[in-house]
């Protein structure tokens, strides 16, 4: 039997991120091999993954990585937000847009995209399944690209530069990149981080929640009780006003509260072609957990 020794664990637990003790049995079940033990390690942070992965992850991390006219967001969760502050997480999460920035946000291709530990996103994520002990998960990725311009990105929330809780891609085409034109990007990153736009432009729109929204306001008109001449003049006017409110063009630029965002991009010489907001969480149904009853369990009453 190999002599397990405090070194040769510690060696395997900087190699591998687990915990001493497993570090610990994963040499004695390899007798002192460390390739091995990683092997073993490995092995069980896919069985402790498995486990794990039927609960709730609506946590997490969102984050941008960009290069000259292109840049990729991806959203990555877990189950608590304790761990959007382990470091080990956050870098995996910033490698991971890196990632998409190469390969593209098809999330099966990006899953198994290599990192710089050398394993794959998907095996990364088990790795820190195995490590931190909470399910997580690549949820979505999107990359942007112009072939004249900038792609610009925005992070609200940052817990460091690039990740953090809101991340927002802007595509402006232009003839040329120049740092007045990213600054612009950024702004109208912070924009749509704000004010959560539902469309770039008019045509955009979903058409059955445009005639939704249509429906509501021609009843509210026909309660005034005015000729439907009058009741069609009012909804279209409450149309413009919705477009205001959810088309990002359409909308006041939080900036100087006066402006149209098309008019300041117009100025300014570039044309908005796309935009991404991915927001931590965002759609995903959370457990609401009673603290109180299970306290109240534990105590076995």
């Amino acid at each position: 039997m190999a002599e397990i020794t405090a070194a040769l664990v510690r060696e395997l637990r900087e190699a591998t991120g687990a915990g001493m003790m497993d570090c610990k049995k994963a040499l004695t079940e390899a007798n002192g091999d460390k390739e091995a033990a990683v092997d073993w390690l490995r092995k069980k942070g896919l069985s402790q993954a498995a486990k794990k992965s039927g609960r709730v992850a609506a946590e997490g991390l969102v984050a941008v990585a960009s290069e000259k006219n292109k840049a990729a967001v991806v959203e990555v969760n877990a189950e608590t937000d304790f761990v959007a502050r382990n470091e080990a997480f956050q870098t995996a999460v910033e490698q991971i847009a890196q990632a998409a920035l190469k390969v593209g946000d098809d999330l099966e291709t990006l899953k198994a995209a290599k990192l710089p530990s050398g394993r794959t996103v998907a095996d990364e994520l088990t790795h820190l399944v195995a490590t931190i002990g909470e399910n997580m998960s690549l949820r979505r990725a999107r990359v942007l690209s112009v072939s004249s311009g900038v792609v610009a990105s925005y992070v609200h929330g940052a817990l460091r530069p690039g990740v953090g809780r809101i991340g927002v891609l802007a595509a402006i085409e232009a003839p040329s990149e120049n740092e007045a034109l990213l600054a612009l990007g950024r702004q109208v990153g912070m924009h749509v981080a704000a004010t959560r736009p539902a469309a770039l432009t008019v045509d955009d729109v979903d058409a059955s929640a445009l005639e939704r929204e249509r429906s509501v306001l021609v009843e509210q008109a026909r309660a005034s009780g005015k000729p439907e001449a009058i009741i069609e003049k009012m909804v279209d006017g409450r149309i413009r006003k919705f477009y205001e409110e959810v088309v990002l063009l359409e909308q006041v630029w939080v900036h100087d509260g006066e402006s149209r965002v098309k008019k300041v991009l117009e100025k300014e010489g570039g044309k908005l072609v796309a935009f991404e907001r991915f927001q931590l969480g965002e759609g995903i149904e959370k457990e609401e957990n009673d603290f109180a009853a299970e306290v109240a369990k534990v105590a076995g009453k």
